[in-house]
């Protein structure tokens, strides 16, 4: 098949299949004798494997690291736990950064009397003004 044809299947555009192959996340397709990239099973089956870790939220380098212990099969199951426990940590971390900023923001929304006066502390905050809470 070709790139248009592995995009589809595999749900990664064309173009980012061609900047995995540059950065060496999969291999580079055989070509035809016009240059054309081709795609066999095994390939669809590395692309669909990178378009489930990128939808968990794998880092490239993540990437990287999961599809070689995939390659091996003399992997520790182990390693691969490790992988995605510390990558959970990071969504973890994430989640709670996240979570403070909604807080945050929920909090300055709240003081703001959202009336038709230029006084606001949403812009007051977000230009470093010290947020007073008077009545």
């Amino acid at each position: 098949m070709n790139i248009g044809q592995a995009a589809t299947a595999s749900g990664i555009s064309a173009k980012m299949i061609r900047y995995y192959e540059s950065i060496g996340l999969i291999d580079s397709a055989t070509r035809t004798d016009s240059g054309y990239r081709v795609y066999g099973d095994k390939e669809l089956h590395t692309l669909r494997f990178v378009r489930r870790a990128r939808d968990l939220g794998f880092s490239v380098e993540q990437m990287h690291e999961l599809l070689a212990l995939w390659r091996d099969r003399d992997r520790a199951s182990a390693d691969v736990k490790r992988v995605a426990l510390s990558h959970v940590e990071g969504l973890e971390r994430k989640a709670a950064e996240l979570q403070q900023m909604a807080d945050t923001l929920r909090h300055l929304a709240e003081h703001c009397k959202g009336n038709n006066r230029p006084e606001c502390p949403i812009i007051e905050e977000l230009g470093g003004v010290a947020v007073t809470h008077e009545g």
